[in-house]
């Protein structure tokens, strides 16, 4: 249920202690951009947040900050790597729409 980071971005499971302490200090940020007035934020949640069917952990999100699209979900990952090309994907989408 509780992650953290390696030095090579690879999520690894760890007790509550080790992801208290980790998540004090941590950069959890993936990619921050903007569009417009609309900020896309990816990050590291820390917490697996699949449902209980899922097979791999959910441990990042991308959402959208401000303009119409405010506090919008855009999509979620098991990977740094996906979480990445989800940050790029949404850039795309947003250039796409009037932001």
């Amino acid at each position: 249920m509780y992650y953290i980071l390696d030095t090579e971005q690879n999520a690894i499971p760890v007790d509550i202690t080790t992801w208290a302490r980790w998540m004090q200090s941590a950069d959890r940020v993936i990619q921050s951009s903007y569009v417009g007035d609309v900020h896309i934020s990816t990050v590291f949640l820390g917490l697996d947040h699949a449902s209980k069917r899922a097979s791999d952990p959910i441990l990042f999100e991308t959402m959208f900050f401000g303009g119409n699209h405010d506090q919008e979900l855009f999509d979620r990952y098991s990977t740094y790597a996906e979480a990445e090309n989800g940050h790029e994907r949404a850039i795309k989408y947003l250039m796409g729409r009037n932001v």
